[in-house]
């Protein structure tokens, strides 16, 4: 962590409903509020030599440090020489490790089953002259294709197919061929699964979802620990400006102080909800990695914390995904997941992820088990007449 991000933290001690609580925090001040607000400024006074850490609002800005300094003790808790930037969506800090690392004649390891924009970024790697291999999560299978790699990206679990690989093992195999290695993190969030203890050199997530969970909110981090890395991926951020604004920094911090509350309630109803759609004939290839019989449940469970609060199936059709979805009273239809308000989608109407037509992937919110779980089922029998 930066010497600017130095402050009020909790170290390695303490759970994660403390840290949450307080992660961030600046040493308190009298008659000063405990979390300050937003910092709007372009600009800072600057007499003489500029060698203080605030200068341009482009690059610095007091509202980012404490929530950089935040993430940084959920992604590593008491870990010496993390440093966490902040930018202004998850697609910018992904971009931002990509295209900071990478040079024409670079070859970079993906998986193929990730995130529904990385084909549009594996176009623009290759028009820059980057070499783009892909694979599966599932089996580790992105390890055949690590030699001669530059970077090795992970995206465990994977989005929307809740596949699972092994970040220790990986890891290790990327860095004895001298490969760096990037762990897509917002599935898991900081309280699931923490990348960096695993072996990774950065932890990259989208904001947007669990962490602030409120869905009001775009926002992306990258956390690392090579200083030359991370300084590479500062430095894009400064030449491309994919900044936060303040208040968006703020409303992410405030909403971390409630980040265990709400993942703790998530996880545990997305569990009671997979089981009780595991009874189901008209479902098929559910997945969670939570379930003892998920194929991802043995290295979920050696590496990850909590299991997430995402569940995904298949119905038999287009049309009964469709109408199980206009059923639903308690689950609102949008494509993002991890807030506090339950989502679900039919995910094939995007195109660009390998799924059947009547895939549904649903993001578990803070409602009570009992009222979501009777509202899915109920949606399940309407959409079957």
């Amino acid at each position: 962590m930066s010497d600017s991000a130095t402050g009020g933290g909790i170290g390695s001690g303490g759970g994660d409903g403390t840290r949450a609580v307080r992660a961030g925090l600046p040493e308190p001040v009298k008659y000063e509020p405990t979390l300050p607000g937003p910092v709007f400024a372009a600009h800072f006074h600057l007499p003489g030599e500029a060698t203080g850490p605030y200068k341009y609002g482009r690059d610095e800005n007091p509202t980012w440090t404490h929530l950089e300094r935040a993430i940084g003790e959920l992604e590593a808790p008491g870990q010496d020489g993390v440093e966490t930037l902040v930018f202004a969506s998850g697609m910018a800090a992904i971009s931002s490790v990509l295209f900071s690392q990478l040079r024409a004649g670079d070859a970079a390891v993906l998986p193929d089953d990730g995130y529904q924009v990385l084909p549009l970024v594996r176009e623009q790697l290759e028009a820059y002259g980057i070499e783009v291999r892909t694979a599966p999560t599932g089996g580790d299978a992105q390890l055949d294709l690590l030699d001669g790699a530059k970077l090795l990206w992970l995206e465990t679990p994977s989005n929307p197919g809740l596949d699972v690989c092994d970040v220790r093992r990986l890891a290790e195999a990327a860095h004895a061929r001298g490969a760096l290695v990037a762990v897509d993190n917002t599935l898991a969030s900081p309280l699931g699964q923490r990348p960096l203890e695993l072996g990774a050199d950065f932890a990259v997530a989208s904001g947007t979802k669990q962490l602030t969970g409120h869905g009001d909110v775009l926002l992306g981090y990258v956390a690392g620990t090579d200083a030359a890395a991370m300084a590479a991926v500062r430095r894009w951020r400064k030449v491309v400006g994919a900044i936060p604004g303040p208040m968006e920094a703020w409303l992410a911090h405030r909403s971390i102080a409630t980040l265990q509350l709400r993942v703790d309630r998530q996880n545990a109803t997305a569990l009671i909800l997979a089981k009780a759609l595991r009874e189901r004939t008209d479902v098929t290839g559910l997945r969670y990695p939570g379930l003892p019989d998920d194929p991802s449940y043995k290295i979920a469970s050696q590496q990850m914390r909590r299991y997430g609060c995402v569940v995904s199936f298949t119905l038999p059709t287009r049309t009964r995904a469709e109408r199980f979805l206009d059923a639903l009273r308690l689950v609102d239809d949008a494509t993002s997941f991890g807030g506090v308000r339950s989502t679900a989608e039919r995910r094939g109407r995007w195109g660009g992820d390998a799924v059947p037509e009547g895939f549904v992937r649903l993001s578990v919110g803070a409602e009570d088990p009992e009222d979501l779980v009777a509202d899915v089922l109920r949606a399940l029998d309407e959409s079957a007449r």
